[in-house]
């Protein structure tokens, strides 16, 4: 069964691409198996659905609107993820919901959906994350390894530091 961890967010507007930081990071240090592919997804919505048809299990991470102080860290599953992301209030947010809908009336929406967020403390344009959000990052890594781990797909190991990312096949 093919895992997807997508990564989505806006890097150019501060912790909106906290997703996509985490991605880089986990391309950069682990090698995983053929069956899970890590996907920087940036602001692409429904060009993402190929991806999304053809996993059985799909992960995000990702900034989330959540009403809670800057840098909670939470894990949604289920309907719990379209719930929340229409509540979202950048352009990439009404797409991943858009993207998870399509999938599921063509029928092929994963069987599960994960989705591990944090809340941001800064929108404002730049390129680095908030210091509150940053301080997550490493925190977002281990719950999303623990995640893998639950389904049976962790990372094969530690990529050789400036090796660049790996998959094994």
């Amino acid at each position: 069964m093919k895992t997807l961890v997508l990564g989505v967010g806006n890097i150019l507007l501060s912790d909106e691409g906290v997703g996509v930081h985490v991605i880089r990071l986990l391309r950069e240090r682990y090698r995983f198996p053929r069956e899970v592919e890590i996907l920087d997804g940036g602001t692409l919505s429904l060009d993402l659905l190929p991806y999304v048809e053809n996993a059985g299990r799909l992960l995000v991470v990702d900034a989330v609107q959540m009403d809670a102080p800057p840098g909670t860290v939470a894990r949604l599953e289920g309907e719990q993820v379209p719930a929340v992301l229409n509540l979202k209030y950048s352009p990439h947010q009404a797409g991943l919901s858009d993207l998870l809908a399509a999938a599921r009336l063509l029928g092929r929406s994963p069987a599960e959906v994960v989705l591990w967020g944090v809340q941001p403390a800064s929108l404002e344009v730049g390129l680095e994350l908030s210091p509150i959000v940053a301080a997550q990052v490493e925190n977002l890594i281990r719950n999303v390894l623990a995640e893998l781990q639950r389904w049976g797909v962790g990372p094969l190991g530690e990529t050789p530091e400036g090796d660049g990312p790996h998959q094994e096949g």
